[in-house]
């Protein structure tokens, strides 16, 4: 069996991720709103373009400005993504948290600072560098009120030098930014190369980080998880949005707006043939989308837990009248207001069951970005063939935080419109068709869309009691066969929503359950307990309601371990409820502190409960 059996087998460093050329996190401590994100951005770009497997988080504050902010980077030359518990170096331009920042940077390590701080360099274990930051800001020629913004562009210089970053991709990371624009440009590079030049003439090099060029980003692009949700919503053929603003999900019906503008324009008129609208809260945004999907649009909405919380009135009616809808979650950390800026995959049990009385919801988890452009239009096939809301979880991570992925693959099948009756069909049915009928064994009814140009096409829509004809009814045994037939259809969306992805290993006996924005941390933790002799299989979740595949592979192992970012192992109790005869082999591993997981949590985790079997 693959167990642990000797403490000293797993020790800590064993399960982390090797440090050295293009291997190692930095951390830019900064204050919110002090334009550092020009900054950050410049830095990842520059190294995904050297081809160096790069990616950068956000861990922003939820007000305006002046409260800490950091941004990790991560660059890995074996091409791990997820966030690291340890930063090797630290930027740290935040006067309010820099002994914080400080203690908790790792023996070896390197810490970048204002030299005008005249902060004590204390620890021995650390290299320091220090560069006259206010002075470069000065002399750059900016207006005093841009200074503390171009300021950030010194630690940019600073790490170009020092880590050895092509000074012609941080040029043209700047031009891309700002698009080509001259001025901007010349300000802030003029702040770099003043750096650079700083520290070549002042500093001795004596960390061992550095990077040098990779071909391991070839054809890939950087994007964020809300604009290729956008994306893959307007080659879904998205009619209708409806939204209120609430963070992090803004971003994603932002990129909507502005994909739509150029790709969604009829060739002929000139017209814009969408519509985008802001309602006055998330209650009536779903009641628009709603409405529209009754009248044939496919139609959409994106919000966060709390717009959830004022949509379920509206979700249970859809699922009842049996409505297409797709409604993405871009999840945070709850409960009520919580963290709005912070992660979390906390919606997941209250989405799947969402709604009074005995609902199931269809729930879609893209984990990379990808999958968030794939589900951008799969959602609304499968709301259409499903006649039924559905819902994407995503999360913050995945949403804002820039990501590379390869190319999207664009879809090549036509729109699946589910069980719309034509008028010829109508002709033929006249009055028997059965709008809440199962005539096909799949639970799913026939359906109309208004304008139909046949008398037969007309039903009446309710959310109270209804039969087969969608004709009013308080009896029992019409009640519970509509239940049945609901029961029957979720049963069918088993075997057409996304399937899980599998990856066994021969001879292993621990399995890892684990989804969406938590995979990055899996993949590497697999890797990492591989080297200290734990064998895992691991099966990716795509989407609930779960089929077969999951059953055998709970069944199969001996213990199963469901990795989620979340306090209560919201998955973990959907997945006990599907296989409740090995309830007990299902072992949680949460973790919910506001932050993505790490690939250390999961290892060290896995290794102390296999300890203690």
């Amino acid at each position: 069996m693959s167990t642990i059996t000797r403490p000293d087998l797993a020790p800590p460093e064993a399960l982390e991720s090797p440090v050295g050329v293009n291997n190692f996190s930095i951390v830019a401590a900064t204050v919110n709103g002090s334009g550092s994100q020009t900054a950050n951005n410049t830095l990842v770009r520059a190294l995904f373009k050297m081809g160096i497997p790069t990616t950068g988080k956000n861990l922003f504050p939820s007000n305006i400005a002046g409260l800490p902010t950091w941004f990790l980077i991560r660059v890995s030359s074996e091409g791990y993504i997820t966030r690291r518990e340890k930063s090797e170096i630290l930027v740290a331009m935040n006067r309010a948290t820099v002994t914080e920042d400080i203690a908790k940077v790792p023996a070896g390590g390197v810490v970048i600072v204002p030299l005008e701080w005249k902060i004590p360099q204390d620890r021995t274990d650390l290299t320091y560098y220090a560069l006259p930051v206010q002075q470069f800001a000065k002399e750059s020629g900016a207006n005093a009120k841009l200074q503390p913004y171009v300021a950030n562009m010194v630690y940019v210089g600073a790490l170009t030098a020092l880590l050895g970053i092509d000074e012609a991709e941080i040029e043209a990371a700047l031009s891309y930014h700002f698009g080509g624009k001259r001025r901007p440009i010349e300000l802030n590079l003029g702040v770099v190369k003043a750096a650079i030049a700083y520290i070549r003439a002042n500093i001795t090099k004596t960390d061992p980080f550095r990077v040098q060029r990779m071909q391991a980003t070839t054809n890939k692009v950087l994007i964020d998880g809300n604009s290729a949700a956008a994306l893959g919503a307007v080659f879904g053929g998205f009619t209708v949005c409806a939204w209120y603003p609430i963070t992090p999900s803004t971003s994603l019906v932002d990129a909507l707006i502005d994909y739509a503008k150029d790709l969604r324009v009829d060739a002929d008129t000139g017209v814009h043939n969408y519509a985008i609208v802001q309602s006055e809260d998330e209650i009536a945004a779903l009641g628009m989308v709603v409405g529209a999907g009754w009248a044939g649009a496919r139609s959409m909405t994106a919000t966060s837990g709390p717009g959830i919380s004022l949509m379920t009135e509206y979700t249970g009616l859809a699922y009842f009248t049996e409505i297409p809808a797709v409604i993405w979650d871009i999840m945070r950390m709850g409960p009520s207001t919580g963290l709005p800026t912070r992660v979390s995959q906390g919606d997941v049990l209250s989405v799947y069951y969402l709604g009074h009385g005995d609902t199931r919801q269809v729930c879609l988890l893209p984990a990379n970005m990808a999958e968030c452009f794939e589900f951008g239009w799969k959602a609304f096939d499968l709301a259409e063939r499903l006649q039924t809301p559905v819902f994407v979880l995503s999360d913050l991570d995945l949403g804002m935080n820039t990501w590379m992925t390869d190319q999207f693959e664009y879809p090549t099948q036509p729109l699946d419109r589910g069980k719309v009756l034509t008028a010829e069909q109508l002709a033929e049915l006249k009055n028997t068709w059965e709008r809440y009928g199962d005539q096909d064994g799949d639970g799913i009814g026939q359906r109309t869309l208004p304008g139909t140009d046949s008398p037969y096409a007309a039903y009446f829509t309710r959310g109270s009691g209804h039969n087969k004809y969608a004709l009013y009814t308080e009896r029992g045994d019409e009640w519970e066969a509509n239940l049945a037939r609901l029961h029957r259809k979720h049963e069918y969306a088993r075997t057409i929503v996304p399937a899980p992805v599998v990856d066994e290993m021969a001879d292993a006996r621990i399995g890892i359950i684990a989804y969406g924005s938590s995979d990055p941390a899996v993949q590497e933790a697999r890797a990492r307990l591989a080297n200290v002799g734990v064998k895992t299989s691991y099966l990716r979740l795509k989407a609930l309601p779960v089929n077969a595949t999951v059953v055998d592979f709970i069944r199969k192992y001996d213990r199963v371990y469901v990795v989620e970012n979340n306090y209560d192992g919201q998955m973990r109790k959907i997945l006990q409820t599907e296989v409740p005869d090995r309830a007990n082999q299902l072992i949680q591993l949460a973790h919910c502190d506001g932050l993505p997981l790490s690939s250390e949590f999961v290892a060290q985790g896995i290794v102390n409960l296999e300890k203690e079997q």
